[in-house]
């Protein structure tokens, strides 16, 4: 199965919570005490071991915050 991981800019990230919105298996998370340098709630990537790199959190930035890789095991 393949693993993801996502990277949040936080210069970009305005806070608006799509990405933890829209992804499906819980990856993404926004606490209430976490702030981007300009003031906005910043969004967190809680559980990695869930992601599969499907993207709809990228998809989904309309600020284009978000990068995702795709890791998968060689055989």
């Amino acid at each position: 199965m393949p693993r993801g991981e996502i990277l949040i800019d936080e210069a970009i990230c305005k806070g608006c919570g799509y990405c933890s919105k829209f992804c499906s298996r819980g990856c993404i998370t926004v606490p209430p005490d976490r702030f981007t340098p300009k003031g906005y709630l910043l969004p967190v990537f809680s559980e990695p071991d869930k992601c599969n790199a499907c993207g709809v959190c990228a998809w989904m930035c309309p600020r284009f915050a978000i990068e995702v890789y795709k890791y998968v095991e060689a055989q």
